[in-house]
């Protein structure tokens, strides 16, 4: 892999050469990592113009998931504490004779970047804006790889909790026991916070678990995502509570089902973002839920759970292969509940079997 972090670091001073500026500090922490390998808290990486240096406060713990730093990279623990890793690193590149110094302007405080400016005065700061962020957009197989873990490690879960008795249990208690069973199966951690919605709750992007009970006739919709080597996949299913599902349900089920199967064989190298966020959402509109699909249908994943590019009506830009994203129409009935169905797949060519799908949970309405 170290290999792998030289060629990307190298990308990274092509940009800055590019567009004026001698050495890069990366603050955000996913950019960190995807450069360094890892990202202890607080951490910062200087792409220098002589060398690359990774700054840090403490030293590295993959115990949380902050990952392995690049092997050959140098790394420099500060002794004072409390000191920042940004600050330093400017000082360093000015010490290294850096005329100019290329920042993350949309990660960096007002006060950080003062700090900067106040104690390296003669360093010329510029933005970086989202180099980094372009640069991760295309996933490498060992990328995909990771996602792909992840993916199961999440079925895996899921799978296991839907295996159990469900009736008479909490959404709270369902949540727990789900990013539990992740963290059983090998995941660093949950992707995000896991979503659990009964009755009323159901379909509800986003929904924080309550202590509601889950009881019999209702609609059970679950969102969780595991966290493997620091990539993030998400995955959301629903389904109905001990008994036969009612008419409505079939109904509302159906058309979510159709809504996400469209977004998702419209997922080709090639394709708008809009025209895939258009084809989940024509499903729904056609059926007068014209307000049931949220402001996204979806969002690629990696590093972090919701990056570029988003699937949106007025989103920029097209697919390109080797680009994972989600999928995840829902619909909520105040008062009744609703459907979401999500899922991870990687952009594929026709060519290469089309879009690549890694959660594989089953999308039937079971009824458990």
């Amino acid at each position: 892999m170290s290999e792998v972090y030289a060629v990307r670091r190298e990308r990274v001073r092509e940009r800055c050469a590019a567009g004026g500026g001698a050495a890069a500090l990366v603050s955000r922490p996913a950019n960190v990592r995807y450069l360094a390998g890892a990202a202890p808290l607080g951490a910062v990486l200087l792409v220098g113009q002589g060398e690359d240096v990774l700054l840090c406060g403490r030293p590295p713990s993959d115990q949380h998931g902050e990952g392995r730093p690049d092997e050959v990279l140098r790394m420099r623990l500060l002794p004072e504490p409390g000191a920042d890793p940004a600050v330093a690193a400017a000082g360093l590149a000015a010490g290294q004779g850096a005329e100019s110094l290329a920042v993350e302007e949309h990660h960096l405080t007002v006060a950080r970047h003062r700090a900067i400016g106040s104690v390296t005065p003669r360093l010329r700061l510029v933005d970086l804006g989202g180099a980094v962020e372009q640069l991760r957009f295309i996933k490498d197989e060992e990328e995909i790889s990771c996602l792909r873990i992840a993916a199961e490690i999440a079925d895996q879960a899921l799978g296991e909790l839907l295996e159990s008795i469900l009736v008479g249990r909490t959404e709270r208690h369902l949540a727990l026991e789900l990013e539990r069973r992740l963290v059983d199966h090998g995941a660093d951690g949950p992707a995000f916070a896991t979503s659990v919605g009964t009755g009323p709750n159901s379909g509800r992007s986003g929904h924080r678990p309550s202590d509601r009970r889950v009881e019999e006739g209702d609609f059970l919709s679950v969102c969780l995502g595991a966290a493997y080597r620091g990539y993030r996949c998400e995955i959301g299913r629903t389904f109905v509570i001990g008994t036969s599902p009612a008419d409505w349900q079939i109904e509302l089920y159906d058309l979510v089902f159709a809504a996400q199967r469209a977004g998702r064989e419209a997922l080709v190298p090639g394709a708008a973002c809009r025209d895939v966020d258009r084809a989940a959402r024509h499903v729904m509109d056609s059926a007068g839920y014209t307000d049931g699909l949220g402001p996204v249908t979806g969002h690629g994943v990696g590093l972090e759970i919701d990056e570029d590019p988003q699937l949106a009506p007025a989103a920029m830009g097209k697919l390109d292969a080797c680009v994972p994203v989600t999928v995840e129409p829902g619909v909520h009935l105040p008062g009744k509940g609703g459907v979401r169905i999500d899922d991870t797949l990687v952009v594929r060519p026709e060519a290469d079997g089309g879009p690549e799908l890694l959660t594989i949970t089953t999308k039937e309405l079971l009824a458990l």
